[in-house]
């Protein structure tokens, strides 16, 4: 049965789509087949493994507005058993049009259903906002992956994006759950860092993954080579770190 994890904070600079890359890369490595769905605006997971959509190309504009069928938006990635449905700035207009129809909110959920079985995993790289695109992939989910930095201010905003997918449990997806908390840019020789784990541990407890993602220049350097870590650098931290997330998950869900 496929999984569908929405990777998603609002607050900008997690990792968020550096982790929503690298794990679907990881995943891929173990032999999963994954689909990589970019629902952000920004297009950066699109990009960060090479793909830029043209005039005339399709995306996740048009999954959401169910023009195109899933079968023509999905592309081959180069790495093993990673596809994708990238996305574009058309993207932004998005919310506006969909404003008027009714069951805007499982609109990305309905588009899914055709392609699920074809998966073990799809991975839905939010926007950072909780507006209606973050609000279809909550809805279309089973479980929700949240970064979190480890800077000051890490737990900012957390309270409001919990309470959306409460909401989102109660209204539109009673299954939703979450799939756990990520600790990313982690420096060891910094006491703040050390501290924010520290503190999230404790408020969190079990919710935490175990793998913690360090800071490394490695994982900021592969998009801007339209690669994943693991394509540009087998050997890094970021890679051995995105590995043992992605074994975590496969054990996690059995």
């Amino acid at each position: 049965m496929t999984k569908v994890i929405s990777i998603a904070n609002q607050k900008g600079g997690v990792g968020k789509t550096t982790t929503s890359v690298n794990l679907a890369a990881s995943l891929g490595i173990l032999e999963k087949k994954v689909l990589l769905i970019d629902a952000d605006p920004q297009a950066n997971a699109s990009s960060g493994l090479g793909f830029n959509l043209n005039k005339g190309e399709f995306g996740t504009y048009q999954l959401l507005e169910h023009s195109k069928k899933i079968d023509n938006l999905i592309k081959k990635t180069s790495s093993p058993n990673l596809d994708i449905i990238a996305s574009s700035i058309d993207l932004v207009g998005i919310e506006i049009e969909l404003v008027d129809k009714s069951n805007r909110e499982l609109m990305l959920k309905k588009a899914l259903k055709k392609t699920n079985e074809h998966y073990d995993y799809i991975l839905i790289d939010c926007p950072p906002s909780l507006g209606l695109i973050t609000v279809n992939s909550f809805s279309a989910s089973n479980s929700i992956l949240i970064p979190i930095q480890c800077e000051y201010f890490a737990l900012e905003g957390l309270g409001k994006l919990l309470n959306t997918i409460k909401s989102i449990q109660k209204i539109h997806n009673s299954k939703l759950d979450i799939e756990g908390l990520l600790l990313t840019m982690f420096d060891g020789r910094l006491r703040l860092s050390n501290q924010v784990v520290e503190d999230v541990k404790k408020h969190f407890g079990k919710m935490v993954f175990k793998t913690i993602i360090q800071r490394n220049v490695r994982l900021s350097e592969a998009p801007s080579f339209g690669k994943n870590i693991i394509e540009y650098d087998a050997t890094s931290k970021g890679s051995e770190n995105y590995l043992s997330l992605a074994q975590e998950i496969i054990r996690k869900n059995g």
